[in-house]
């Protein structure tokens, strides 16, 4: 029985395909729910979702205490009882050194408040200097906030660029359409569990996309190479051939990646709990869409099958 992943079959054999339309059903309101709670209030900039400092703006303080340790739990405390919303504390270079940021009160001069914090700061820790103060403005939000949409959109279009030149163009629609359905999802998730929006979160959501379109690749690159060798074979049947051929390696390496984030969520903190959470969101979902998002658009697209014969690779010892 040793090791254990001989527990999981070496090929199984599930009818995906069979139960595609109660999946489509299933993520259809799925993602229509998550677009409500995304933009429901239909309010700029943020709507449903819990925007941070980056995309509404702020103050940033970096401080130092040398040569006593910066006191981050009584930091993140002296901010809370001051009201000071979404709130960052961050040690950098060293035990002595910390980056603080929070957001302004709503009609609150900025100048006023900073002078407010630091002065609060002085009470909780003593001897401190500050080495850098900087206030992020509305209009500088507003720019990271497009900008930030404008990768995810980017990020898309090249990744259907990219399928419809190895494969065929409704390889790269089913793709596509799998991308968009996993990152609404997700957005879905940060806005119901009023998880912090940030630039953090954006790397978090790049980082599924580029999980799911590995998942959705494997899956059709196994699938163009039946559709090669099975010829007479029902398209339902090969796509369902090929999701099992690919199952265990995609189970495997999905349960690796929820491993490392589950210890990253537990021990990395608030700051990381956030983005742990997403990234595991996104890699279950991903693997969903891969199976019932991308593969039935090849069904219902349908898929020209080529006149070469799949090639069987030789062994690495064989001769020519």
């Amino acid at each position: 029985m040793w090791p254990l992943i001989k527990i999981l079959p070496v090929k199984t054999h599930f009818r995906f395909v069979a139960f595609s339309r109660v999946a489509a059903v299933i993520s259809v309101l799925a993602v229509l729910g998550a677009l409500f709670f995304t933009l429901y209030p239909f309010a700029p900039p943020c709507g449903g979702l819990t925007c941070g400092i980056d995309f509404k703006g702020g103050s940033v303080l970096e401080l130092t205490t040398a040569p006593k340790p910066v006191n981050v739990g009584a930091v993140r405390a002296a901010l809370i009882a001051k009201n000071m919303g979404d709130i960052q504390v961050q040690a950098i270079g060293g035990e002595t050194s910390a980056m603080v940021r929070f957001q302004t009160p709503e009609g609150a001069n900025p100048s006023d408040t900073v002078e407010s914090v630091k002065t609060s700061l002085r009470q909780v820790l003593g001897q401190v200097t500050f080495k850098k103060t900087e206030v992020v403005g509305p209009k500088v939000s507003g720019e990271l906030f497009r900008n930030g949409l404008l990768a995810l959109g980017l990020a898309i279009g090249l990744m259907l660029l990219y399928i419809w030149f190895r494969f065929e163009l409704q390889f790269g629609l089913g793709a596509v359409m799998a991308l968009f359905h996993d990152v609404i999802l997700t957005f879905g998730l940060i806005a119901i569990f009023k998880l912090e929006f940030s630039l953090q979160t954006i790397a978090a959501i790049l980082t599924i996309i580029g999980y799911s379109m590995n998942d959705t690749v494997v899956v059709f690159d196994r699938l163009r190479e039946n559709l090669r060798k099975y010829k007479k074979m029902p398209l339902r049947e090969v796509i369902d051939l090929s999701i099992n051929e690919t199952l265990t390696r995609t189970v495997i390496t999905g349960l690796t990646a929820i491993l490392a984030l589950g210890g990253l969520a537990v021990f990395g903190g608030p700051t990381l709990f956030g983005m742990s959470l997403i990234l595991m969101f996104g890699i279950v979902i991903g693997t969903y869409s891969s199976i019932y998002v991308a593969a039935p658009v090849i069904l219902l697209w349908g898929v020209k099958r080529g006149d070469e014969e799949a090639q069987p690779l030789k062994p690495f010892n064989a001769r020519a």
